[in-house]
């Protein structure tokens, strides 16, 4: 078993709170030292309450199981001795409403494009893969929302 931490920080500085006038950005904090600007998104709570350019939690929940699908995705490659190039994901999640006042995104769709040295793996190799990668991933364990992998065009 492990355990993993974020550290979220915000300051409502010289902004009145009780109007609800004040700016929502606030950080991330990693223990590997990383920081990240975090915000509602501009969807949800226009400008200037929110900050456009900094990360919000849909979007982060989204890229998480993208990127956890990945790594996943490219241990199996490797253990299957495939060597891929290159992996881009346009990932998509999309938020719906799922009760009266409530709302959650019910849907990531996943849309990787994989370049692979040398000759590409049969289609069904790579769908298997996918498959592996999605019941190993340990954020698409851990959620409701609908997963889905779509190949490229």
């Amino acid at each position: 078993m492990s355990t993993h931490t974020a550290m979220i920080a915000w300051q409502r500085g010289d902004a009145s709170f009780a109007d609800g006038r004040y700016s929502r950005r606030h950080e991330w904090r990693f223990d590997g030292g990383s920081v990240i600007a975090a915000s509602p998104s501009p969807h949800v709570v226009p400008a200037p309450w929110s900050d456009a350019t900094a990360v919000d939690p849909e979007e982060a929940y989204v890229a998480a199981i993208a990127s956890c699908h990945m790594l996943w995705f490219l241990s199996l490659a490797a253990e299957r001795g495939l060597v891929v190039d290159s992996y881009a994901d346009d990932a998509v999640g999309t938020m719906a409403r799922i009760a009266p006042g409530r709302q959650a995104i019910t849907e990531v769709v996943l849309r990787p494009r994989i370049a692979f040295a040398g000759a590409q793996p049969e289609s069904g190799v790579v769908d298997a893969l996918h498959e592996a990668a999605h019941e190993r991933c340990f954020i698409a364990n851990s959620v409701k929302t609908t997963i889905r992998v779509e190949s490229p065009a």
